[in-house]
């Protein structure tokens, strides 16, 4: 399994980086987990758009998912296809049809809950509800030769990626804050709780992202590397991460 991420910008995009995105790949089966604004312009770098599996939304906040907008014209016009498999939450594409009144059947939308699971191919998905404003799901990805991703998307500290399961091979975690006075009292997390919510689910490898644009990766790296026990790496636009 691959990990390539488009995006990891938290609320808007960095001057020279998209927000959340991120292409996971095994064997044959390519989906896009999020789509914030500038992840489509990154997933064309890495994906001939007519190989696209499916996409999968994790809340309907706008720095996860408006480039879907853009994928709906790609598929539409570009590539002639319908059925697009998208899965997403009620509130989520209620937004998406406000702004694309003929979402369907360009796109097959599939609402999701919590607790739900699912597969994409050879990858199976398995989603929990955070602690944050909108109803929001993280994801675990599990494939068939037994290794696994987990992924927060938002979350405040009243959630931890442990409730996906432990013994992960790589956790990508929030880390919208570098500390906690800064976080203080918004639901998200800071770059050492990511580090502990890794750690507490036993993942091999951690990486960090959503990162607040201005703040510095290395500032991220440290405190996360406190938090986990060990070093945790960053996510930047292109990065890969072989499972």
């Amino acid at each position: 399994m691959r990990l390539t991420v488009l995006g990891c910008s938290g609320s808007y995009p960095a001057a020279d980086c998209a927000c959340s995105g991120y292409l996971i790949e095994h064997e044959g089966t390519a989906v896009a987990v999020d789509l914030g604004p500038g992840a489509l312009g990154a997933l064309q770098r890495h994906l001939d758009l007519a190989h696209l599996s499916g996409v999968v939304l994790t809340h309907s906040h706008a720095d996860h998912w408006v480039d879907l907008t853009g994928l709906h014209v790609a598929a539409k016009y570009g590539l002639d296809r319908t059925g697009l498999p998208v899965w997403g939450t009620a509130e989520n594409r209620q937004l998406a049809l406000a702004l694309m009144a003929d979402l369907e059947p360009t796109v097959e939308w599939t609402i999701t809950g919590d607790d739900d699971d699912f597969a994409i191919g050879g990858l199976r998905f398995t989603l929990a509800r955070t602690d944050h404003y909108v109803q929001t799901h993280a994801v675990r990805v599990d494939a068939a030769d037994g290794t696994s991703i987990v992924y927060s998307s938002d979350t405040g500290p009243d959630w931890s990626i442990e409730h996906l399961g432990r013994g992960v091979d790589l956790a990508l975690v929030e880390s919208t804050y570098v500390d906690e006075e800064s976080a203080a009292g918004i639901k998200h997390l800071w770059a050492s709780l990511a580090g502990e919510h890794a750690r507490a689910a036993g993942a091999q490898r951690c990486v960090l992202t959503h990162f607040w644009p201005g703040t510095a990766a290395a500032d991220h790296q440290r405190a996360g590397s406190t938090g986990f026990g060990g070093p945790v790496l960053v996510a930047s636009p292109h990065s890969t991460f072989e499972l």
